[in-house]
C-alpha cells in the first residue's frame, strides 16, 4: 500500500502513523499490517500503542484527539465539527486540523 503520509511541521510521524492504523484497521490487505508494525516500532511505538492506534485511540491525549478527528471526518457532520472544536481546544492549530482531515480523505473509499 502507498504511504499516504504528508509532510508537515504540525503533524509529527507517531500521530500520522496512527491515523493511518486507525483508518486502516479495517484492510484486508495481507501485507499491510506486517508492514506498518515494522513502521510504527521504527518511531519507537510499542505493541500497545500500535493496538491503540488500530481501535481508534491511544495513551497519548493529543494523538487520540488527532486519531478522532480523523475517524470522524468520514461521519455525520455533527460529530465531525465536535471533533473540530475538540481538537482545537486541545491545543491543534486549524492547519493540523485541515491536515488531519486531508490525511484522512486519502484512506477514505
Amino acid at each position: 500500500m502507498k504511504n499516504h503520509r504528508m509532510n508537515t511541521t504540525d503533524l509529527d510521524e507517531r500521530t500520522q502513523m496512527s491515523i493511518e492504523l486507525a483508518m486502516t484497521a479495517a484492510s484486508q490487505e495481507a501485507s499491510l499490517h506486517p508492514q506498518q508494525d515494522v513502521q510504527a516500532r521504527a518511531l519507537g511505538m510499542s505493541g500497545a500503542e500500535i493496538d491503540a492506534a488500530r481501535h481508534g485511540g491511544s495513551f497519548d491525549a493529543r494523538i487520540a484527539i488527532a486519531v478522532a478527528l480523523a475517524t470522524a471526518a468520514g461521519q455525520d457532520s455533527q460529530r465531525h465539527r465536535e471533533q473540530v472544536v475538540r481538537a482545537l481546544r486541545a491545543g491543534l492549530s486549524e492547519q493540523a486540523c485541515r491536515d488531519i482531515q486531508a490525511l484522512a480523505a486519502r484512506y477514505q473509499h
